[in-house]
């Protein structure tokens, strides 16, 4: 039987496995989105993307992935009066 310091051990474990990265590189964020590589560059020559450079390296922000998302996403309220008609 685990002790409940192996127990614990365990469970920090499983929280570091499943931390999000603040940055990752474009064909990670593709795959994120999942959209290709030249969708990706549009987007971040539009704004809708923020990136950093760290030497040749392109890094894109997660949060900025997310940002996107959400603010692409339809809302509740709009499905349900396209459901309605």
């Amino acid at each position: 039987m685990p002790s409940a310091g192996t127990t614990e051990h365990l469970r920090e474990q499983r929280k570091r496995q499943t931390i999000e990265p603040i940055v990752m590189r474009v064909p990670e964020a593709c795959r994120y989105l999942g959209i290709g590589r030249s969708t990706l560059y549009v987007l971040i020559g539009e704004g809708e993307i923020e990136i950093i450079k760290l030497g040749s390296s392109t890094l894109v922000l997660t949060a900025s992935l997310r940002a996107l998302v959400d603010r692409r996403r339809k809302p509740a309220e709009d499905e349900t009066k396209v459901a309605g008609r």
